[in-house]
């Protein structure tokens, strides 16, 4: 189990390190391994992880992870299950990096680079929740696997886009509001539970199982794809 948290927009560019730690010190229970922020001052991005390792239990694994060409960087929980096979298949087409080590997150990187992220996330058999950060076309990608094992929560707060494994992480975020949503609140007292999409808070949601959702640098505060 791992975790990630992040947002994109705001604080100034001064607090956007400081307030990365913060929130992923809340999901240190889920990482204790290692930890890792990466920060586009550019776009106002900040990806923060908390590493549990599995598969790579050396430096090679370390998240936030870029891809070969540079073009991606991912924050990543989860299993895909069929990484070596897909390893295979990019190596026999010629389109497999010069691997760095043994981590299905650098699989998840090259599947990318060769098919697009719509196209990789298609041929995953796991379970997994991802952050992806385009540095060429300023997109973020939120992904979820299809049964919705791994948590991925997200919205504006403020004029922040967040985006995390747990809610706890998000609430360090300066612009949390806190609001609860009557409506899940609703939905919470008659099935004791909160049903996706939403969340038991104003503006968050919960990414539906085998969801992607991208989102653009520029793109208004409060809107969503």
């Amino acid at each position: 189990m791992c975790g990630f948290v992040g947002f994109l927009g705001d604080p100034e560019a001064r607090d956007r390190k400081s307030c990365g730690q913060r929130m992923a010190k809340r999901l240190a229970h889920r990482g204790p391994d290692d930890e890792g922020i990466w920060i586009d001052e550019e776009a106002g991005l900040v990806l923060a992880h908390r590493r549990l390792a599995i598969l790579d239990l050396s430096p090679a694994g370390h998240q936030p992870m870029s891809s070969a060409s540079g073009r991606f960087v991912v924050a990543y929980n989860g299993e895909i299950y069929n990484h070596l096979e897909i390893r295979k298949e990019l190596e026999k087409a010629g389109q497999a990096p010069c691997w760095r080590g043994h981590a299905d997150t650098e699989t998840l990187l090259a599947a990318v680079e060769a098919w697009g992220v719509r196209g990789a996330v298609e041929q995953f058999v796991g379970m997994f929740a991802f952050a992806l950060w385009d540095r060429e076309e300023r997109t973020l990608w939120l992904a979820r696997d299809r049964i919705g094992e791994k948590p991925l929560y997200y919205g504006w707060q403020g004029q922040s886009f967040l985006f995390g494994s747990e809610l706890k992480a998000l609430r360090r975020h300066p612009h949390w509001q806190g609001e609860i949503d009557r409506d899940a609140l609703a939905l919470f007292m008659r099935h004791n539970y909160v049903p996706g999409p939403w969340s038991i808070y104003r503006g968050i949601r919960k990414l539906l199982p085998g969801t992607l959702l991208c989102l653009q640098v520029g793109t208004p505060p409060g809107r969503l794809p």
